[in-house]
């Protein structure tokens, strides 16, 4: 870990975190959502019903995701923390409750999609030939969502204690294993059958295998500064549950409800015509690869702010907060603008036709601005979490949500039948009044909440170093 000097950081100790740790993190988190990127690319040749059946799945896992992620993100928290004071023996505990409440939701998820993928399937979308392209997808992917979690986690606590290399090796593994399954059982090469639908969903559950063997394996043998030991990751005790759900329920409030926020605009979209889910699964590949890198800085910015808040430097916490604020919005602001300059070449590999290649042109026109600045809020809300706080952005972000963003959504999609890309359009309309409290919070530093007794002995010095600065 870099080492700043005195309270503040310079831009030369600021970017030297970023090179080190943010942009490792970054590049494995878009290898782990690119493999996911995969399946609705290569399986563009199969037609629009093809793309738009893997897009409404994708729409699944991405409330799986929403569900699980809370106590993962609460993990982060208590693991940055924990790694800054040195007390490994709360990161092993931190661990065995967040992969116990991972796990189950996974099962349930898997069930779900395993047992009964029409019922799910029917919550999305009306359209009966996408519902049966995509029932064989999702029986398949299922099995996958256990491993997925867990794979997570290790890569989370690897994240958390600067071991920033595994992830990313492993990821590319898992990209590189999902291409050639997927090349090879889509098409029906090397003499296997043409699978289409379901050899993309064969090529996923294999790679998240690989994704997660790889980790376990540098996890026990590689050179970690921190031990997972089996008698104390199960060791859990009354007070520690108390205080990790504690942190974590504003968190599992927020990702769940956040979740089913998106699963209505998605029921929204999911009624629209087969080309307009088709651009829309197409858009939510390029929104993926975005969200990817600049959530992968996210990631990082919370093992760098909870890192220095757990060890009681909370003034370069707090500067290390306002920079990652500045510069996260920037590069989204140029990866989107980039994708808006390459729109045709880039929606092209999804075989989409030309009325779904103008929708695609004009939503990616619609989130250089919409993206930029949910982008600024989402960094946020997670360095408020890295520093202890989760009730202020949980509070703010679900209620611009289902106050704004989702009966906006409804209204103009399924009430007035407006075109899609306005109905579109309405889905980032609580952003803006998000921005502004969540600047106003951050300058506030009352963020700032330590788990840990070095980061709560320093506390009332930083409050006052702030109140001086500002007097």
């Amino acid at each position: 870990m870099v080492k700043a000097q005195g309270t503040k950081i310079s831009w030369s100790v600021f970017f030297q975190a970023i090179v080190t740790i943010a942009l490792p993190i970054a590049l494995q988190n878009l290898l782990s959502t690119t493999a996911s990127m995969v399946d609705t690319i290569m399986i563009g040749s199969e037609g629009e019903l093809a793309v738009a059946a893997v897009g409404i799945c994708s729409q699944i896992s991405s409330l799986f995701f929403s569900c699980y992620f809370g106590f993962s993100g609460g993990a982060l928290l208590f693991f940055s923390q924990y790694y800054g004071a040195g007390n490994e023996k709360g990161i092993n505990k931190t661990f065995g409750v967040a992969f116990i409440s991972m796990f189950i939701v996974a099962v349930l998820f898997g069930g779900m999609a395993v047992l009964r993928p029409e019922f799910i399937l029917g919550v999305y979308t009306d359209k009966q030939n996408i519902i049966a392209t995509a029932k064989e997808y999702m029986q398949i992917v299922g099995f996958a969502y256990p491993l997925q979690v867990i794979a997570v986690l290790t890569s989370f606590l690897m994240r958390s204690t600067e071991r920033v290399k595994p992830p990313l090796i492993s990821s590319v593994a898992a990209l590189i294993t999902n291409f050639v399954l997927n090349w090879i059982l889509i098409y029906g090469r090397l003499g296997f059958p043409k699978m289409g639908v379901a050899g993309a969903a064969v090529g996923t559950l294999v790679s998240a295998l690989v994704n997660l063997l790889m980790l376990f394996f540098f996890l026990w043998k590689g050179d970690s500064p921190v031990k997972l030991r089996l008698g104390e990751i199960f060791h859990l005790d009354g007070p520690f549950l108390k205080m990790y759900f504690g942190k974590c329920f504003p968190i599992i409030c927020n990702e769940l409800f956040y979740g089913i926020g998106q699963m209505l605009i998605n029921m929204v979209i999911g009624r629209q015509n087969e080309t307009a889910i088709a651009a829309m699964a197409a858009f939510r590949v390029l929104e993926g690869f975005v969200f990817a890198f600049f959530g992968g800085l996210a990631d990082a910015s919370s093992v760098v702010v909870g890192k220095e808040v757990g060890a009681g430097h909370h003034m370069r916490g707090y500067q290390y907060v306002k920079g990652f604020a500045i510069l996260c919005p920037a590069i989204t602001f140029i990866i989107c603008l980039i994708c808006l300059v390459f729109n045709a070449p880039l929606l092209g590999l999804f075989g989409l036709g030309a009325e779904a290649l103008r929708y695609g042109k004009y939503m990616l026109l619609i989130y250089l601005a919409a993206g930029t600045i949910r982008t600024c809020n989402y960094i946020m809300n997670i360095c408020f979490r890295a520093g202890g706080e989760a009730v202020f952005g949980t509070v703010l972000e679900i209620s611009c949500l289902y106050v704004i963003s989702v009966p906006a959504t409804w209204v103009a999609g399924m009430v007035l039948h407006l075109p899609f890309l306005a109905v579109f359009a309405f889905v980032y309309t609580d952003e803006v009044l998000r921005l502004i409290f969540e600047l106003w919070y951050t300058w506030t530093g009352k963020w700032i909440k330590p788990v840990t007794e070095e980061g709560k002995r320093s506390v009332e010095e930083f409050r006052q170093q702030l109140r001086e600065k500002r007097s």
